[in-house]
């Protein structure tokens, strides 16, 4: 097993250019599922896996532990396969166990407040195209809850001039109309003016071009152009990316009384399991209803005095 376990690690370090503690964690993963049963992978079960994360279980380790170790032994298993150590995977058919997605991290309204007026105020001291463009992506990006992917690639058509909706094709080739804000609609038309005014880009199909080789911005630039901001306006970079926009439209649509549905629309989830990660701002929203506005509640609180 020794000899299996190092060829595995190998594997992972060669092919993989997996760091030092990242082999650590394999290592030991490995090593306490040995440690259970089967000292020999070449005969363990399904029966046995499932028998190892039972014990985890009683354990106490966390689900998201389980899940971390049955992803060490399907890797490998897979590479035991690959080798012609093993006929199959034991793995297959063993569930990974259950786990809650973590919550995203999410700018608070005052935040993006400062992000958005930094931006403003860069357009309105020194007005370019530069600073036209980055007060258009982030006015954009928490308007509508566009993927980054999806705003840098839009297509010039898709938002006219003055235009209260903006078509996007979304993953898998879905298309959805975005409602685009007055603010945002003031922003981008003079994003517009300023690039119709240069002529390297006036004629590009996109709305957002550059000189990269997808003809138009790209993910890293737009994530740039976010921590430049944040930095001038006082906000942890680390705190700041498109993602965080998105998800700060999103947990601030439901904070202040849409449903879950809507958002699922606009975000362009196909399944609303995906949206329901948000579901931890419906559930404030709720307790605090409940906590203004139910009988009980009101009459607690003028028992406790306040």
């Amino acid at each position: 097993m020794d000899r299996t376990l190092e060829a595995f690690l190998e594997m992972l370090s060669a092919e993989r250019g997996a760091a030092a503690n990242t082999l650590a964690a394999y290592r030991r993963d490995i090593e306490d599922f040995l440690a259970h049963g089967s000292a020999d992978p070449a005969g363990a079960t399904a029966d046995d896996v499932r028998a190892y994360l039972a014990d985890l279980t009683r354990r106490g380790l966390a689900a998201s532990t389980q899940a971390r170790r049955l992803s060490a032994l399907k890797q490998l298993f897979a590479f035991m396969v690959e080798e012609g150590w093993r006929a199959d995977t034991p793995t297959a058919y063993v569930s990974s166990p259950a786990t809650r997605r973590p919550l995203p991290g999410v700018l608070s309204e005052d935040q993006v407040d400062a992000l958005i007026a930094t931006a403003r105020h860069a357009a309105e001291a020194r007005p370019n195209l530069r600073s036209a463009r980055a007060l258009a992506l982030v006015e954009m990006l928490y308007a509508t809850g566009l993927r980054v992917s999806e705003l840098a690639a839009l297509p010039d058509r898709a938002a006219a001039v003055d235009a209260k909706l903006i078509a996007v094709t979304g993953k898998g080739g879905a298309e959805r109309l975005v409602p685009l804000g007055e603010p945002g609609r003031r922003a981008l038309a003079d994003y517009r003016r300023w690039r119709q005014a240069e002529p390297t880009v006036a004629d590009s199909p996109y709305l957002f071009p550059s000189r990269s080789r997808s003809g138009h911005l790209t993910r890293v630039r737009v994530l740039q152009i976010l921590k430049d901001l944040a930095a001038r306006a006082g906000i942890s970079p680390a705190l700041v990316s498109p993602h965080k926009l998105r998800h700060a439209f999103a947990s601030h649509l439901l904070a202040h009384g849409a449903d879950l549905r809507s958002v699922q629309m606009l975000l362009g989830h196909a399944d609303i399991s995906t949206t329901q990660i948000y579901t931890h701002v419906l559930d404030e929203r709720l307790r605090a209803l409940v906590a203004e506005h139910h009988p009980l509640a009101r009459r607690r609180a003028h028992d406790r005095g306040d």
